[in-house]
């Protein structure tokens, strides 16, 4: 990586942190409005929009199914561009989509925002994010740096996560149960509202955290230049991760179904189901950081490896029916065993680009063309997970919604296991990734 051998590219010391630290904030914070939100209040959100878990699960395909686009848009954009303008602009864009969130929209309009945001989140966001992401690691600390980033966005979330369902309680009644559906629907707003000036806030700071300059790109180069993507579809290493990210995404996208578990199995209220959902909030710094170290001391692949053993334990254990109201003990070690896995993952992902032997020149390319085919479960999970839910109601559907999510981490499990018999080929002087350049 050129910053390695230049050390007066790079940021150091206070400013290096305070990139990290931009880059953390951004990344969580554009998924606050579109995502965090229905995962935090699931129950409240249905109640307040009217929602059915199939008319919420359609409204997140058409986010899904934006995003597909905007990800194969957003790797050549991040070739070309500042990370810091793409950002910034992504920031604001999303931002200003909640302000028709306030108003709790109709289901038409509702599936139009989040199709809306599918662009904002994805097409100026997300190649960019990761690519400064492994330009800030370096060739050395890869691991590193995408645990600290999806483990310091895992910390942001559980923090204002636990912030935010404080808030919502202290703006409903004592008597929780006894709140109407108009005091239910206030209170809901003036979080959407503190949820907008959090995602106006993350822009202010990637502005001013990150560098103006390109990256490293000539000025007369053409926006989309085909040039990477033609390079990562040659390499079989990116078709091969692009399939793990599925297997991890489908159990990151389930993790929305564990407030809703909660107060439907084990018949909790909406604020105890919504602090029982923040456990698996609390479990992606330790596991994303955790991980990310252990990757660069063991090797990211077999990080990945363990990571998807644990999520096929933890839910199989969801799925398997032994989880009754009031059987606390093992809900909470399912979920924080499936979580370690799946957050674990959430910070490894990317990092086994390294080895995998994908170039840093290509990496917005190679990130568009692994997130179109990995994030596909934003398309197809909320809908398979609506359908299983209310057409099971209660524990049944739950349970078939975690025994999809334990038939994928084994599928990832296998992919993962040929995933790193192709690195160990390319080692030794027999990669076809190698042979591509």
């Amino acid at each position: 990586m050129p910053g390695d051998n230049n050390p007066a590219a790079r940021p150091s010391g206070w400013r290096r942190g305070l990139v990290l630290l931009a880059l953390v904030s951004a990344g969580e914070s554009i998924f606050f409005l579109p995502f965090v939100l229905a995962r935090i209040f699931r129950p409240t959100l249905l109640e307040v929009f009217s929602l059915t878990n199939v008319q919420l699960g359609a409204a997140f395909s058409f986010y899904g199914i934006v995003a597909m686009v905007a990800y194969f848009l957003g790797g050549p954009l991040a070739d070309r561009f500042a990370p810091r303008a793409l950002l910034a602009v992504a920031l604001v864009t999303t931002a200003a989509g909640g302000l028709l969130l306030v108003a709790i929209p109709s289901l038409a309009s509702l599936k139009l925002l989040f199709a809306y945001w599918g662009f904002t989140t994805i097409a100026l966001f997300w190649s960019a994010l990761i690519k400064a992401t492994r330009e800030w690691g370096g060739e050395s600390l890869q691991g590193a740096a995408f645990g600290l980033l999806d483990g310091g966005r895992g910390l942001l979330t559980a923090v204002i996560g636990s912030l935010l369902v404080g808030i919502y309680a202290g703006l409903l009644p004592t008597d929780i149960v006894s709140a109407s559906l108009e005091q239910r629907t206030a209170a809901f707003q003036q979080i959407i509202m503190v949820v907008i000036a959090i995602t106006c806030g993350a822009a202010i700071l990637i502005w001013f955290a990150l560098p103006p300059h390109p990256n490293r790109q000539k000025s007369d180069a053409p926006v989309f230049d085909m040039d990477g993507m033609k390079h990562a579809v040659r390499l079989p290493t990116v078709w091969l991760q692009a399939f793990i990210v599925i297997c991890a995404y489908v159990g990151f996208k389930a993790t929305d179904d564990f407030s809703l578990y909660a107060k439907e199995v084990l018949g909790l209220n909406e604020v105890a189901a919504a602090k029982v959902g923040l456990v698996s909030l609390w479990m992606r710094p330790v596991a994303a950081i955790g991980a990310g170290f252990l990757a660069d001391r063991f090797g990211s692949v077999k990080m990945t490896l363990a990571s998807f053993a644990l999520i096929v334990a933890g839910s199989l254990v969801l799925a398997s029916g032994l989880i009754e109201e009031g059987v606390w003990w093992i809900y909470l070690l399912s979920i924080s065993t499936a979580s370690l896995g799946i957050f674990a993952l959430r910070g490894l992902y990317f990092a086994i680009m390294g080895e995998g032997s994908i170039p840093l020149a290509f990496t917005g390319s190679a990130v568009g063309l692994v997130s179109v085919i990995g994030y596909t479960p934003d398309v197809f999970m909320g809908p398979i997970m609506g359908l299983l839910l209310d057409g099971t109601p209660g524990a049944g559907g739950h349970q078939q919604v975690f025994a999809v999510v334990a038939g994928f981490a084994l599928a990832g499990l296998i992919a993962s296991w040929v995933f790193a018999r192709l690195s160990r080929a390319s080692a030794s002087g027999g990669s076809t990734a190698d042979a591509a350049f």
